[in-house]
């Protein structure tokens, strides 16, 4: 037994194996789920806008394995106001795009990012 993955290959007539180098990169370590340039730009108008107005202040960024994360703060030690997160997976069913709130609950989910993003559009009110 060795620590090496379990990767198919073709084998040599000398009993080696020989394996194509990105297929074991990919077996290895698999690629992130990443925003793409158009989804972070739509994410970071609405950040800009609200960080204008005083409400928000920080934020980070996770691309991990399963889906990517974007984490808004009002403070930076504290737990994230909303995160909006975009999974892959769930694309085919309940969409890949969901805004969580502190508590975990969802607040929007869709297969476009426009239109749950319109979670954060505030209604405007007549001033008498």
């Amino acid at each position: 037994m060795t620590d090496q993955p379990d990767i198919s290959g073709r084998d040599r007539s000398d009993g080696a194996v020989v394996v194509e180098l990105n297929q074991y990169r990919q077996d290895r370590d698999p690629v992130p789920v990443t925003f793409h340039r158009r989804e972070l730009d739509a994410i970071l108008r609405i950040y800009g806008r609200m960080v204008g107005e005083g409400e928000w202040k920080d934020y980070a960024i996770d691309h991990l394995r399963e889906k990517a994360v974007f984490s808004i703060f009002k403070r930076s030690g504290e737990m994230p106001l909303f995160r909006i997160e975009k999974n892959p997976k769930l694309a085919g069913k309940q969409g890949a795009y969901s805004v969580v709130n502190t508590h975990g609950m969802i607040l929007k989910r869709g297969q476009e990012l426009p239109q749950v993003l319109k979670v954060f559009d505030k209604v405007l009110k007549l001033i008498e």
